[in-house]
């Protein structure tokens, strides 16, 4: 299908950044803090609508829905123009969140959760594009320095939003909250953001787009079922759901070789940091993801925390990673990237080993010291891989690319969480098991229900059961860690310049 649009848009200089930018800002941080203030409210929503089945399908669903999206929008603003698809993404996300705010029952709900993810998918790799169109090179790598820790705002203020709206209002107003800040967030870009369009004919890769979104569902929808349903991966339906989505991406690879104006421009992966990033965050997203997603339970039941201190527990990952993040938006147009990388990446191979090791006496202070080692670390990650795809690539594939990479982790993240998640209860499941002195219901026991009656001793074998498990996963993203390391050294040796030159190797 042909039509003539605004194609390869560029960002002139009377644009008003100041309101550009917060505008960016306000909705990142919407659409993340969502994801998080749910999951918070989720019992009471999930007491008040029934449907206790389709508990993990409320974040299932936004998942599957966002990840779909991701690489589609962000070809579509190389074809349109950044501001009409970031609109067309913000008015998604305040569509989905008038559903679920109006919800009655779960499967509106889950509507609602969908056409929310699908403006998400747009929101957060659309805010690094425009960016990158806003700034300099210098001042962008200072700029996303900064904006790569926004991200982590939600995961602070989420479990305390969420509390409140239950406790002080209603579960409703999770999801209305989001229409004024969302509707402010468009008029800033509308007002602040002038494109001059450069027409032409567009092409749109209708079976692309079909295709690549059937087989993200089709593979990503194999944890969720894993997770929520009882499936195991060994299942008939989830090897054969994994069959058809190797398949499905096979055709989509053959179709985006022969159409004009691909989806996903298949040269992208020729080109080496592309690549490299893509394998990076994708293994970060597993190791990462999968590993620190049950964390809160090794909190709660081997130190003894409250679901929400736990829940906190993690905050010195996230400072860590603030700090760093900063660090690096100065740096990366001074070094080398690869060596910056290479060389933040040694803390997280640091701290996974920590967390390896640790034991019946290990302390809160300790896990705050072992998250902060490692979030030094990450925050690296986070402070550059953006820029670098940025600058990696021609002005026409950059909101496409922008939008790719972060899908790798997207998928890294869902799988990890489901594969860890099993790794950690059939290890610790086997561990209870070994504990013997007549303990039953070990199935109850492993999900967190442990009978109050027990004596100090067995629960002493049953904390150590669980600190055996969690060595284990730990030692899986240890390794993890170490192929991240390694694959940093596969990046450019380039140095960020505003006039394109690079010290090559």
């Amino acid at each position: 299908m042909e039509n003539v649009s605004a194609a390869n848009s560029y960002i002139p200089p009377r644009s008003n950044r100041i309101l550009v930018m917060i505008g960016l800002i306000l909705g990142l941080i919407f659409s993340e803090l969502d994801e998080t203030v749910v999951n918070t409210a989720l019992p009471t929503i999930i007491r008040d609508l029934g449907g206790l089945p389709l508990y993990g399908w409320v974040a299932g669903v936004y998942m599957l829905s966002m990840s779909a999206f991701m690489p589609i929008l962000g070809k579509l603003s190389d074809l349109f123009g950044r501001r009409k698809i970031y609109l067309l993404a913000m008015l998604l996300f305040i569509s989905g969140s008038v559903i679920c705010g109006l919800s009655h029952s779960m499967t509106l709900l889950l509507i609602g959760r969908g056409i929310q993810g699908m403006g998400a998918g747009g929101l957060m790799p659309l805010a690094m594009t425009i960016s990158s169109d806003l700034f300099p090179i210098e001042q962008r790598a200072k700029f996303q320095g900064f904006m790569g820790p926004i991200m982590f705002i939600p995961m602070l203020l989420g479990p305390m939003m969420g509390g409140f709206f239950v406790d002080q209002m209603n579960w409703h107003w999770i999801f209305f909250i989001n229409i004024p800040v969302g509707v402010l967030a468009a008029a800033l870009l509308l007002i602040g953001l002038k494109e001059t369009a450069q027409t032409k004919k567009v092409i749109i890769d209708w079976a692309g787009a079909f295709l690549l979104m059937a087989s993200i569902v089709t593979l990503l929808i194999t944890p969720v079922l894993v997770e929520n349903q009882g499936f195991t991966w060994g299942s008939p339906v989830i090897l054969s759901l994994i069959f058809l989505g190797i398949v499905l991406i096979g055709i989509f690879i053959w179709v985006e070789s022969k159409v004009k104006e691909p989806i996903i421009p298949l040269h992208l992966f020729k080109n080496r940091n592309i690549l490299v990033l893509s394998l990076i965050v994708f293994t970060v997203g597993v190791g990462l993801m999968g590993s620190f997603s049950s964390f809160p339970y090794y909190a709660q039941h081997v130190l003894g925390l409250t679901p929400t201190n736990a829940g906190y527990l993690s905050l010195p990952l996230m400072v860590g990673a603030v700090v760093s993040s900063i660090i690096c938006g100065f740096l990366l147009t001074k070094v080398r990237y690869r060596e910056l990388m290479a060389i933040g990446f040694i803390l997280p191979v640091v701290g996974f080993y920590l967390f390896t090791h640790i034991n019946i006496s290990t302390t809160v202070v300790h896990i705050i010291i072992f998250f902060l080692i490692t979030g030094l670390g990450l925050g690296v990650l986070f402070g550059g891989d953006n820029l670098i795809v940025q600058e990696s690539v021609e002005e026409e594939h950059k909101g496409v690319a922008l939008s790719t990479v972060p899908l790798f982790q997207s998928i890294g993240a869902t799988v990890g969480v489901s594969v860890f998640g099993t790794l950690l209860s059939s290890s610790l499941t086997s561990q209870l098991n070994g504990i013997g002195h007549g303990l039953t219901n070990i199935g109850n026991i492993a999900s967190g229900q442990i009978p109050a009656n027990l004596s100090p001793d067995i629960l002493i074998l049953i904390k150590t059961a669980v600190i055996s498990a969690f060595q284990h996963i730990y030692l899986y993203a240890f390794i993890l860690s170490i192929v991240v390391f390694v694959l940093c050294w596969f990046l450019k040796k380039e140095v960020l310049l505003s006039e394109k030159k690079s010290i090559e190797e």
